[in-house]
């Protein structure tokens, strides 16, 4: 693997990082996170605006036909500024759930609205409802901005995929209180009379292509995780070349110095991690799956160390509201349990490793 960036790929990231810095400040982030809703409109007409939705849709649908590289170097911007719209639910996960189990009409008709910014999410990565007679009944809690969401994207209990409009007749879509303040959840309750076009595939027969877009989603969330952890070593960095005790800038104290280094050394291991997973995922081998929890279960835990540290090395200022420290640290907690935890990354990376073994 060659995980030297092309010239391409850096005019990507640089322009991610151009129109986040600008749309996605602090202030507009605060706004959101204050709002009823906690989403940026004008954040998200401006990411359509510039294609990133459609990364990794096939040109042939409208989208950039991009990869799994070029999408973690945006995703990596996206946790930098704790971007408050649905970028992830939609880019990563609907658009791979309709490219693992959608036939031909369905990507013709669903991957350019998706390229296009309708919004989208993901439901069925914690509790799952039923598919049983054409019925789709039950719940799926935890859904992460399926308040403000076009599209619901549904894995049932039975491994069948579901696309409904958020408008669907039986559909109940309910805001629940959420520990990360960027990225709302939702509680649906469905009980929904389901058409074949609904189905991506047959009922019951999309268990690879749920496993599919999960796995990946995992690497690909990795990514993201790694530019909360930048970010929040970037800030510490800055703080402790302006606060100034006893006659020094704080950074100048030794055991001050230690921690900044070990929060590097966790940064710079998580992105390699996650680029390593997103070859991966470009490569699509055998590696795949191996790359996307080792990358998950490693970045997970290194983001909370240094969102958690940040806090610590801003000192009483870092404990307070006003502060953004805060609201990175809930970012590094809320993501870790989502799509998985560490501790179930782990034991799906060991379940490959004995296989292999045996």
């Amino acid at each position: 693997m060659d995980f030297a960036l092309s010239d391409d790929q850096r005019a990507i990231q640089e322009a991610a990082r151009a129109f986040l810095s600008d749309a996605a400040s602090a202030e507009a982030v605060r706004a959101a996170v204050e709002g009823a809703s906690g989403f940026d409109g004008a954040l998200w007409q401006g990411l359509g605006d510039m294609g990133f939705a459609g990364l990794m849709v096939p040109e042939a649908h409208g989208g950039l036909g991009l990869g799994a590289v070029e999408m973690t170097l945006v995703l990596e911007e996206m946790g930098r500024c704790l971007a408050p719209v649905p970028f992830f639910e939609t880019a990563v996960l609907a658009v791979q759930a309709v490219l693992a189990a959608g036939n031909e009409g369905q990507l013709s008709t669903l991957l350019p609205r998706l390229a296009c910014g309708t919004r989208a999410c993901f439901a069925g990565t914690a509790d799952r409802p039923a598919l049983s007679g054409g019925r789709l009944t039950g719940k799926a809690n935890f859904v992460t901005f399926a308040h403000v969401a076009e599209l619901i994207v549904v894995a049932t209990s039975d491994n069948s995929l579901i696309v409904l409009e958020a408008d669907a007749p039986g559909l109940t879509i309910e805001p629940l209180p959420s520990l990360d303040r960027t990225r709302r959840f939702a509680r649906l309750t469905f009980d929904c009379v389901i058409t074949p076009d609904q189905l991506l595939g047959t009922p019951g027969n999309a268990r690879a292509a749920i496993d599919r877009t999960l796995t990946i989603g995992a690497g690909l969330l990795a990514a993201e995780q790694t530019g909360v952890a930048h970010y929040s070593l970037d800030a510490t960095v800055d703080y402790a070349r302006q606060r100034v005790q006893f006659g020094r800038v704080i950074g100048s104290f030794q055991a001050y110095k230690h921690m900044l280094a070990d929060m590097m050394m966790l940064v710079e291991a998580s992105r390699s991690a996650a680029y390593y997973a997103a070859a991966a995922i470009d490569e699509d081998g055998t590696e795949l799956a191996e790359a996307c929890h080792v990358a998950r279960e490693y970045v997970s835990d290194a983001c909370r160390s240094v969102t958690g540290d940040a806090i610590q090395l801003h000192g009483g200022i870092g404990f307070t509201g006003e502060h953004y420290a805060h609201l990175y640290f809930k970012r590094a907690r809320a993501t870790a349990s989502w799509l998985g935890s560490p501790d179930q990354h782990r034991e799906a990376l060991a379940t490959i490793l004995f296989e292999d073994a045996a």
